[in-house]
């Protein structure tokens, strides 16, 4: 496998023309006084995207996002970006941490240098974050059959061409489910696993007469979640091509479509700014629009749909495994849930912070996983 350094490096013409789609928005009208409750608040979005075409200075953050180690490599034919920071301990463990949606590889840049700093006992890590297929600066897809399982297997080979036969795999959202793959496929080279929900592909696997009392309530909130919230889920999960056209060609339309997740996943107490500021709302918004891979994003949606369709593998995974819950995450399992899918050695119940825990909450997410890293030395 080629691995060669990578740049962030956005031609000026791509932001003026971002700067002109924003000056010439057509924007819709609002019911008075409602809030988030219809969707993105149209006063808050005007805000934010008044900011993105005036105040926010891309080259200030791309300045911060190439103070990482950023590659790429090329694994089967496939281009893959990737950070890779090495730890400051004398040995350390080597961590494949990956995002979800809508975020990117952005959402653990708060987290790196917590995990390479050195820590008790030495204990440090080299981290490893790769960006999706069709997320960022990895390559979009153009053939069907990209999920989850086939994305487990590229990141088991860039590992390994890395140089590390064993490692720690840690995920939330997309990358709950993809580090599971990780360990049903590739147990061989996993020290543990370490996630931030349970793979909602197991809220279609459990019969009710088999669960518990928490296990029915966790079940029939997801259910609801998946009435009240989940619509754009099925959207991109049938029709991500459709979508994709007002996406790639209007910025307030992805921007209003992204940042109405991080406002109801997040634990904001209200407010997006209690949590996130507009910079690093726009600077993940920004990595979406300059590689045109609003679009490329949905389609894991798809093909996992279609996977989901087929008998799936439902066997107990036997790798070390620790779960922290963020209490204002989309559906948060009951433990004895967990238990039931994965060899469970660490649960902590968080006390704050939401979907994006390495965005909200680095400290107490860095610090789980060290917790967890150190049980397996």
């Amino acid at each position: 496998m080629s691995i060669n350094n990578f740049k962030i490096a956005i031609s000026p013409f791509i932001l003026d023309d971002l700067r002109e789609r924003l000056g010439r928005a057509r924007w819709p009208d609002e019911i008075t006084g409602s809030n988030w409750d219809y969707g993105t608040n149209l006063q808050y979005l005007q805000e934010l995207c008044l900011h993105w075409g005036h105040g926010f200075d891309w080259m200030e953050q791309q300045e911060y996002l190439n103070s990482f180690s950023h590659f790429r490599g090329e694994i089967d034919g496939f281009g893959l970006h990737f950070i890779h920071e090495k730890g400051k301990g004398k040995n350390p463990m080597p961590i494949l941490l990956t995002h979800g949606y809508p975020d990117s590889f952005f959402r653990f840049l708060k987290i790196i240098p917590l995990l390479t700093a050195e820590g008790p006992g030495g204990l440090s890590f080299d981290v490893v974050v790769p960006s999706i297929p069709g997320y960022g600066f990895s390559d979009r897809p153009k053939e069907p059959g990209m999920n989850t399982e086939r994305i487990a297997g590229l990141f088991a080979r860039l590992m390994k061409a890395l140089g590390y036969p064993k490692f720690i795999a840690h995920g939330g959202d997309w990358g709950s489910s993809i580090t599971e793959r990780l360990a049903l496929n590739y147990p061989e080279s996993l020290l543990g696993i370490h996630l931030t929900d349970v793979p909602f592909r197991h809220l279609f696997t459990m019969r009710p007469e088999e669960m518990s009392e928490a296990e029915k309530k966790y079940l029939e909130a997801g259910r609801q979640w998946q009435m009240t919230e989940g619509a754009y889920a099925m959207l991109q999960a049938t029709r991500p091509q459709t979508l994709a056209y007002a996406m790639n060609d209007s910025p307030i339309g992805l921007a209003a479509w992204i940042i109405e997740k991080f406002h109801s996943w997040s634990d904001i107490n209200g407010n997006l700014e209690n949590c996130y500021t507009k910079d690093e709302l726009l600077t993940n918004l920004t990595i979406y629009w300059v590689t045109q891979t609003a679009g490329s994003a949905f389609r894991i949606y798809y093909e996992t749909m279609r996977d989901l369709t087929k008998s799936g593998r439902t066997e107990k995974i036997e790798i070390p495994t620790a779960v922290c819950i963020f209490p204002k995450d989309l559906v948060p399992a009951p433990k004895e849930f967990a238990e039931r899918i994965f060899d469970l050695r660490q649960w902590t119940p968080m006390p704050a912070g939401g979907h994006f825990a390495a965005m909200e909450q680095p400290q107490l997410l860095a610090s789980d996983i060290i917790q967890f890293a150190g049980k397996l030395i």
